[in-house]
């Protein structure tokens, strides 16, 4: 199928440190592509200009803009990982629904987008990452995954299978949500 000619599509954000094709992001990306959407992933090289991470959400705001404006109908759902959650501001000026990991919960302009979204949104996060809230996670949505112990990468201490169980769970709260609430 071309791009135009699926009934649904999902815009994939990158985090600052991998693009849209490794970790979390491809198993996010198989779930949405296996329930037929088509498919944009973002690629970029965040500014390397020293700016604090709090600057960057503008950037983010206009690089992912760009991408969902040249979409063609229906209304995509985002999937972003960390740095790409400040495209919620995206989400929430298009009435877009969203997935979320490791959000920047910590980050104010994050966080205030999340406020405005009109969609229903979820957001994966873990307890030993310094930009994760799970109280604020909770006021924000019902949509909610929160591992414990986990850190920014959503790996946990011990066994490295312990956190592969991680990514299972991270992967069946991506898949309900896309079949219970976006694609239902």
């Amino acid at each position: 199928m071309g791009k135009d000619e699926f009934d649904r599509h999902a815009v994939i954000i990158p985090g600052g440190g991998f693009g849209p094709q490794a970790g979390m992001l491809a198993y996010a990306r198989a779930a949405a592509e296996r329930r037929d959407a088509g498919l944009k992933l973002i690629s970029w090289s965040p500014p390397a200009d020293g700016r604090p991470l709090e600057e960057l959400s503008s950037w983010v705001h206009d690089q992912v803009t760009a991408v969902v404006a040249n979409l063609p109908a229906p209304t995509p759902l985002l999937i972003g990982k960390s740095l790409g959650s400040y495209g919620a501001s995206v989400a929430a000026d298009r009435n877009l629904p969203a997935v979320w990991l490791t959000p920047l919960l910590t980050m104010p302009s994050c966080t205030e987008a999340l406020s405005r979204a009109t969609k229903p949104f979820l957001l994966v996060g873990g307890t030993t990452d310094k930009y994760w809230d799970g109280a604020l996670a909770r006021r924000l949505t019902s949509h909610v995954l929160e591992i414990p112990d986990a850190d920014h990468g959503l790996m946990v201490p011990g066994p490295l299978r312990k956190s592969a169980e991680v990514l299972g769970q991270v992967v069946t709260a991506i898949e309900t949500f896309l079949d219970d609430v976006v694609w239902r």
